[in-house]
């Protein structure tokens, strides 16, 4: 909904008259919606008595206060501008006078006018808020029906709407829906869709985690989005469509020296080692630390320098390097986690809260068990930031997308709470939230109180003990807070307004 109907008092009316109608239809009577002045019927029947679009602005000032074409058109053209509203103003003596000519009294003509004005902090015309309804009615049905290729097709299209990449992800997976990592041998440059069985989720000691029944109890045939390898940092399209030919024309990659040696010379080792790191080239039987290992074998930090790593030219003799055949284990939940938001900026392996359960405060409940609580009740909340809103109409409120293993929680935040946690709302990814849980008619919201940062929530010794060394975001995390640590530096963008 557009800020015009909102500050025009339109939302809360026209819903409850849709309901109002809903029952009426139901109980096979007739339902009348109730106006300001029976002058408006014509103009406002189709939505309920209330003014939703910009189109409905002029119809309703012909008809209770008499305007003509031109001075429709001039109202028109003042509420296109920016900051209109003033403009707007300047035609209220008009209106009233008009209205006053066809036996509206003052009051009513200032309640009507005070709506038309609303639509001067921005609203949609029919033919638009039609066209709104549309493409939400086709992405609901293709969101249902062929859910691989809707999720494939938006990951392919950002940066756009109101989720990150690492939102869509998750609620890919809630919906059936796996996202599968770049791999050398399987991705193409961008995403695509891939029907074939996901493993199951492992940790690098080998412990079963989650198997894909499990991840996602689903029924849609292992349908998976294969995240193409564009998408992995310091790659490019060009970069990625080399090596998409090259496997075309010379065959599947055989080993991490193979990769090397037919790798175009644009593709720096850097970016071999954030392939390797997400999980690449799991498919030549070797730990990501070991492929590291060897990836530093062919290509040393020397090599890095040169535009086109000469070095690459001495891989074609089948010479094993006497450190070849070190072992190296593989990586822990926590460091795949981060090193997918590190080289992706995303995460496919699961919810930064999964890894810190232990550790998050006894009254923190998860946001899916909000709606089986009272209203009114004191609530603690914890999750990733989605999104802040702080939109001019809202007299200060701030409103913020949190995002835990259950879904979504909206943050409602008074405008004292904002000054107070300032810095917490506006700068941290990850936020500890206490407050009261409001329901109001299938809404559940939590009000906040205190918002902090999430690692001043954790239950580890309060918090009071020395941060372990700083270190890469893909280096093994000793403890919840190193691994908080590492997340805050890698954490995905929120998407911020206002």
């Amino acid at each position: 909904m557009r800020p015009g109907p909102i500050v025009g008092g339109a939302v809360n009316p026209y819903v409850r008259r849709r309901e109002e109608q809903r029952r009426a239809w139901e109980a096979g009577r007739p339902y009348e919606p109730p106006l300001e002045h029976l002058l408006l019927k014509e103009a406002l029947a189709e939505t309920l008595g209330v003014i939703l679009y910009q189109d409905q602005v002029l119809q309703v000032c012909q008809a209770l206060a008499g305007f003509t074409a031109g001075q429709a058109e001039a109202l028109r053209r003042a509420m296109s501008r920016r900051r209109s509203r003033e403009l707007m103003a300047g035609f209220w003596e008009e209106f009233r006078d008009g209205a006053a000519a066809r036996g509206v009294a003052e009051r009513t003509a200032e309640r009507v006018f005070t709506q038309v004005i609303a639509f001067s902090e921005f609203g949609f015309p029919k033919s638009h808020a039609a066209a709104f309804g549309l493409l939400a009615y086709q992405s609901a049905w293709l969101r249902h029906y062929h859910p691989a290729e809707y999720y494939t097709a938006l990951f392919n299209n950002q940066p756009m709407g109101f989720y990150s990449l690492d939102v869509l992800g998750r609620d890919a997976l809630h919906n059936g829906v796996d996202i599968k990592l770049p791999d050398v041998n399987e991705s193409d440059v961008w995403c695509t869709v891939d029907l074939t069985p996901c493993p199951p989720l492992r940790s690098g000691e080998g412990e079963l985690i989650a198997s894909p029944l499990s991840r996602r109890e689903r029924g849609k045939g292992g349908e998976a989005v294969r995240v193409g390898l564009a998408f992995i940092r310091d790659w490019s399209e060009e970069t990625a469509t080399s090596v998409v030919t090259e496997r075309e024309r010379c065959g599947p990659f055989a080993s991490i020296g193979d990769v090397v040696r037919r790798a175009p010379p644009k593709l720096k080792r850097t970016a071999i080692e954030h392939l390797v790191w997400v999980g690449g080239c799991d498919g030549f039987g070797l730990t990501r630390r070991e492929l590291l290992w060897q990836v530093g074998l062919w290509l040393p930090p020397e090599a890095e320098r040169g535009g086109d790593v000469g070095g690459r030219r001495q891989l074609e003799l089948a010479l094993n390097h006497p450190h070849e055949g070190l072992r190296f284990g593989g990586l822990a939940a926590a460091e795949r986690l981060l090193a997918e938001y590190d080289v992706l900026g995303f995460a496919a392996s699961g919810h930064p809260l999964s890894l810190l359960r232990g550790a998050l405060p006894r009254g923190v409940v998860q946001s899916d068990a909000l709606p089986r609580l009272e209203h009114d009740a004191p609530v603690e909340v914890a999750g990733l930031v989605v999104a802040r809103q702080r939109p001019e109409t809202a007299k200060g409120f701030v409103f913020v997308l949190l995002e835990d293993e259950g879904g979504m929680t909206n943050v409602i935040v008074r405008p004292d709470v904002y000054e107070r946690y300032r810095a917490a709302i506006r700068g941290e990814p990850l936020l500890w939230v206490r407050g009261t849980l409001a329901k109001d008619d299938g809404t559940v919201n939590v009000l906040a109180e205190v918002a902090k940062g999430l690692h001043c929530g954790l239950r580890i010794s309060d918090c009071e003990f020395e941060d372990p060394p700083d270190a890469s975001a893909i280096h093994n995390p000793q403890s919840a807070m190193a691994f908080l640590k590492s997340m805050r530096r890698v954490a995905p963008e929120s998407k911020d307004w206002g």
